[in-house]
């Protein structure tokens, strides 16, 4: 199947920017500069409409205004990676003070820095589902899929993607074979995943991936197919994406960190009242070839919610101790989450 001239110009243009993403990483983690202490916050998002809030932060420069209320002129700068594990290690080095990804990698990143950096959640994006997708007819469910198949997702067993889909193969096949399907599963960003899935005709026979790009696939290609929801695995709608920070930062920087959580909660409350001016952030910031109503469309789901609390994170963090994946338990999640006004309602 070929690609439409729409989906072209978007894999030649992610191409492009997952080239520029991935020199800038580079050149960054190789010689990272040390945080400073107040007026300047350096962040990293991913790729997909999970990132909005960060889009209408960005766009409306909602971070800088805060700021200046609380009486300081913050800079700030902005990173696109692509993977949990990217994010986390530039997080780590010192290149960027606030990550975004999953939760499967916060709670990564929590469990490897304890009594160190003590990294935990500053807040969530909201509530996305996200959809596996797939385009080969013989797969029905997760248990359809054999050696000739490949399932693309951020990274493989770090990403909330990958966690999400070992939990349900746990409870397919016992926790014993939580990662029967990592072997099949490759590292992709989301808009390469995506026109492989629309195009056919390669290895990549499945995608889990979060919106827009799972929406294009089931919109572009008439075999895809949802074959796995997240919100059915966790047990209803919860927090995809969240934003992490070490201790250090939250602590040596509480007017910028104020700032940008206050930013937050006006791009949400932003979003939530405007969906089609969200909309038009989103393309506008990011540049991206969608038609305008398609996204309306997807930010108008009532399975999306604009929520900084996180939602519905504990099962999964349950469930990464139970396998081994992390090595403590947290008693709930309130032990991987700053103690905050913001996320105070979160479960």
């Amino acid at each position: 199947m070929r690609l439409s001239a729409a989906a072209k110009d978007r894999f030649a243009q992610v191409l492009t920017s997952a080239g520029l993403a991935l020199v800038l990483a580079v050149l960054a983690l190789a010689s990272p500069s040390p945080a400073q202490a107040e007026g300047r916050i350096r962040i990293a998002e991913q790729y997909g409409i999970v990132y909005l809030l960060l889009n209408v932060a960005r766009d409306q420069q909602l971070i800088e205004k805060h700021g200046k209320a609380e009486g300081v002129d913050i800079s700030v700068e902005w990173a696109k990676l692509s993977g949990g594990s990217a994010v986390n290690d530039a997080l780590l080095s010192g290149a960027v003070d606030i990550a975004g990804a999953g939760v499967g990698p916060l709670l990564t990143i929590w469990d490897r820095t304890r009594g160190k950096q003590n990294v935990k959640g500053v807040a969530s994006l909201g509530n996305f589902p996200y959809y596996l997708v797939t385009n080969n007819p013989n797969v029905k469910s997760i248990a359809d899929f054999t050696e000739r198949d490949r399932i693309a997702l951020p990274a493989v067993g770090v990403s909330v993607q990958s966690r999400v889909l070992q939990l349900a193969s746990a409870k397919l096949w016992g926790d014993a074979h939580y990662d029967k399907l990592d072997k099949i599963s490759v590292a992709l960003p989301h808009p390469d995943a995506a026109a492989a899935i629309i195009a056919g005709g390669t290895e990549i026979t499945g995608h889990f991936g979060n919106p827009p790009f799972q929406e294009q696939e089931l919109a572009e290609n008439p075999k895809a197919r949802i074959v796995l929801n997240s919100y059915d695995v966790l047990g209803g709608p919860s927090s995809s994406t969240v934003l992490f920070a070490t201790e250090k930062f939250r602590k040596d920087n509480p007017k910028t960190y104020k700032a940008f959580q206050l930013a937050l909660q006006e791009a949400a409350e932003f979003a939530t009242a405007n969906p089609e001016k969200a909309a038009d952030t989103y393309l506008r910031v990011t540049g991206a070839k969608l038609d305008r109503d398609f996204l309306i469309k997807i930010i108008k789901n009532p399975d999306v919610q604009f929520k900084l609390a996180p939602q519905n994170t504990y099962t999964l963090a349950q469930f990464m101790h139970k396998v081994g994946a992390i090595k403590t338990a947290p008693a709930s999640w309130r032990e991987y989450f700053f103690d905050d006004a913001v996320t105070a309602q979160g479960s």
